[in-house]
């Protein structure tokens, strides 16, 4: 049985609380890359008229930046791109980025929040929008990083025939990515009880 806290309002928490409080978050948090990956998984058989559905694009999109050599943040980011699909159907690259913030570095962060508009250049001029849509971006110290993610994996991610690994491939480095959190307003907090 898991303790509990005894407070009603915030304000009368105690140490004693925040200790069992934090006990518990420590063995929650550890089950986060299982609750990211069955999180993903909801894409698999949503293809929204696409010619792959969403979960392989995502494994495949992981898969070409994996072949391609890319460190394993950089990997994870591709795979978790578009995990947002599910519930945030008009700012998916925000839900996505938001997931990753704690865990990735600042160049990765952006280029997941800002691929939507990026990718945009490939579609966007098909359903009235500005293809250049991205150009606002020019001289960002991330712009051709962005590019370049949705011109070598993002952008031809949609062939049912190409090579797609399982998730059972990037299981163990989304492991490592989420066992190490650096951006958090929580880590001097999570350094003291190690």
């Amino acid at each position: 049985m898991h303790h509990r806290a005894h407070f009603t309002r915030m304000e009368d928490s105690t140490q004693e609380d925040w200790q069992i409080i934090g006990t518990e978050f420590r063995q929650f948090a550890q089950g986060l890359p299982e609750r990211v990956i069955r999180h993903l998984q909801l894409l698999e058989g949503d293809y929204g008229g696409f010619p792959v559905d969403r979960y392989t694009h995502s494994l495949q999109t992981a898969t070409r930046a994996l072949r391609d050599g890319r460190d394993e943040e950089y990997v994870c980011c591709a795979l978790l791109h578009d995990i947002g699909d599910t519930l945030g159907s008009f700012n998916h690259p925000d839900i996505a980025a938001a997931i990753l913030k704690p865990f990735v570095s600042e160049e990765n962060l952006w280029m997941v929040q800002n691929h939507g508009i990026f990718q945009g250049y490939y579609f966007f001029h098909h359903i009235g929008m500005d293809r250049d849509m991205r150009e606002q971006f020019r001289g960002h110290p991330h712009f051709e990083r962005t590019a370049e993610f949705c011109a070598l994996y993002d952008n031809p991610a949609f062939d049912a025939h190409a090579e797609t690994f399982p998730v059972i491939e990037f299981e163990p480095m989304l492991r490592r990515l989420f066992a190490q959190p650096r951006n958090t307003i929580y880590k001097a907090a999570m350094k003291g009880q190690s």
